[in-house]
């Protein structure tokens, strides 16, 4: 959704927005502050952590509690109830049931459960982004709600192609959103990969570039075998790898079909009509 103008933009009855960028850039940050000032929030991870995979996040809650004598058969029995409690700032049911590869022993899943779970995710995550139009309607329809934020993931920019038009996923965003990335910087970057190692969060790498890291990792370090990899020393090492494989297709999607802002500039935010006027400087500044 381009516009001829910032002013076409800004006088339109409705307004929805999908916001994309590296995890961590103030997305979420955003969209729950527009919340406040009558924007309805649409969040696509928790989406895919509650409608796509929030039986597997379960499941896989229940088995770890199956372990234990004790749980084992009050679950056996249906005299207890086990549940994930995901909310739009707390994604941690679904990091820890995609977690991160390696030594089991130091809470690390085998490489091929791991890639299992992650093709979960790329179904979950290209399901609850076509989904976005289907809730922009229910918003207004169900809510009253004529403003609109798609709060996604980092990991948007791994289920498109940012230079196809006709990517199925794109399409169904352009057609019913004006795409924002918001653009981070070296040093945000930096504080995003500190942050990463004491609060990660869920992860998706497309299957060749997961398999390539994976062993330039084992390489470096000198690991033989996929069992003698720490979990946590990749989960980082990735995340870093994977930050800086995503910042030229982040600005190739926007330069294509949406607009960028600066993360700083979120600072001058303070209510919805603030962000409007951010978001047509952006569309002013693409049309010089």
């Amino acid at each position: 959704m381009l516009f001829n103008s910032a002013e076409d933009f800004l006088s339109a009855p409705r307004h929805a927005v999908t916001v994309f960028g590296m995890a961590g850039v103030g997305k979420t940050w955003l969209a729950a502050l527009l919340r406040k000032h009558q924007w309805f929030h649409y969040s696509a991870d928790y989406r895919i952590g509650t409608r796509y995979m929030g039986e597997f996040i379960v499941d896989n809650f229940k088995a770890e509690a199956m372990k234990v004598p004790f749980l084992r058969e009050l679950l056996r029995t249906d005299s207890i109830k086990i549940d994930s409690n995901i909310t739009f700032a707390n994604l941690d049911p679904l990091s820890t049931y995609l977690g991160r590869p390696g030594d089991t022993r130091r809470g690390g899943l085998p490489l091929s459960e791991y890639q299992r779970r992650q093709e979960q995710h790329r179904v979950a995550e290209i399901a609850a982004l076509a989904d976005v139009p289907y809730f922009i309607e229910r918003a207004d329809t169900l809510y009253g709600y004529s403003n609109f934020i798609a709060d996604t993931g980092g990991s948007l920019i791994e289920v498109v192609d940012p230079a196809n038009a006709d990517d199925p996923v794109i399409k169904a965003l352009t057609a019913s959103t004006l795409l924002l990335y918001i653009r981070g910087t070296e040093d945000d970057a930096h504080k995003l990969i500190e942050r990463f190692r004491h609060s990660p969060k869920p992860m998706y790498y497309q299957p060749h570039f997961l398999v390539e890291k994976w062993d330039e990792f084992k390489r470096l370090n000198k690991v033989k075998d996929d069992a003698g990899v720490d979990p946590d020393a990749f989960g980082a090492w990735g995340f870093e790898a994977l930050l800086k494989d995503r910042l030229p297709r982040y600005q190739q999607l926007a330069d294509n079909f949406g607009y960028t802002i600066e993360a700083s500039d979120l600072a001058t935010v303070r209510d919805g009509d603030e962000f409007l006027d951010l978001v047509a400087g952006a569309i002013r500044k693409r049309m010089r």
